[in-house]
């Protein structure tokens, strides 16, 4: 059995750290689910607008 003194703080410190460890994996996923959206969005936009020409061409193409 260790003896531990009672001003000891190392399972504080422990659970200080866990946290901040799964904190920052946190803000991680946030951060890398936020770009999936945005590149999402983006490739959404870029076929809605190939759509709309692919469209107006075709309109346009008509005898």
């Amino acid at each position: 059995m260790t003896h531990r003194d009672w001003y000891d703080d190392s399972d504080y410190e422990d659970a200080v750290e866990q946290a901040e460890r799964m904190a920052r994996i946190g803000w991680r996923v946030i951060a890398g689910m936020a770009g999936l959206l945005g590149i999402a969005v983006m490739a959404a936009v870029v076929v809605c607008l190939v759509v709309v020409i692919g469209v107006a061409y075709a309109v346009v193409a008509l005898p």
